[in-house]
């Protein structure tokens, strides 16, 4: 068997290494090397917003520390409940099931840090209302860690969607209750 890997082994090596007759033209170009597509976000009109915002995330990567899952899951069950006054049953029944399996996935430990990071500052741009940057972090994360939020991400990606949709003025109210603010009209 060894001489057969031999075999093989010289049989390829000579067809790499073949020369070329002295009497053959160069060719005219050689072909360009191809790269992988470019790591960018789709609008450049988000580039400077989101993506710096998650580049900056990516730097901080790798320093160790990572957000906790109560800093995540807090501010997204905060939207859900505020979601679920004006969209439909089922659709937020999805929208929390996603969310726990995002919840157990982080209590199993089986998301890594970058994603832990980068789901902390999609929770902040949401909180923002920064809506199509919190779209291009949950973009860049079915990207980048699809075998990791593909369970989940649906559900997140939902949310933003929904809350996006839902008029200022649930929102504004909302917010309001949760601060601990009297609603308007109440004494």
């Amino acid at each position: 068997m060894v001489g057969g890997d031999r075999k093989c082994g010289v049989a390829m090596a000579e067809l790499y290494v073949k020369p070329a007759p002295e009497d053959a033209a160069p060719p005219a170009s050689s072909p360009k090397p191809v790269g992988p597509p470019p790591l960018g976000p789709a609008s450049p009109a988000l580039r400077e917003g989101a993506v710096s915002r998650v580049t900056s995330g990516a730097a901080e990567e790798h320093d160790g520390s990572s957000p906790s899952a109560e800093d995540v899951m807090a501010p997204l069950m905060e939207a859900l409940g505020t979601c679920r006054a004006c969209v439909r049953k089922q659709v937020c029944d999805d929208i929390s099931r996603r969310l726990a399996v995002l919840q157990d996935m982080w209590a199993q430990g089986k998301l890594s840090a970058p994603v832990k990071k980068r789901m902390a500052i999609l929770v902040q741009e949401l909180q923002k209302k920064n809506w199509d940057s919190a779209d291009e972090i949950h973009r860049s994360l079915m990207v980048d860690h699809v075998n990791e939020v593909s369970q989940w991400m649906v559900g997140v990606k939902r949310l933003i969607a929904e809350t996006r949709d839902l008029l200022p003025g649930v929102v504004a109210a909302d917010t309001e209750e949760i601060a601990g603010a009297q609603p308007s009209g109440e004494a």
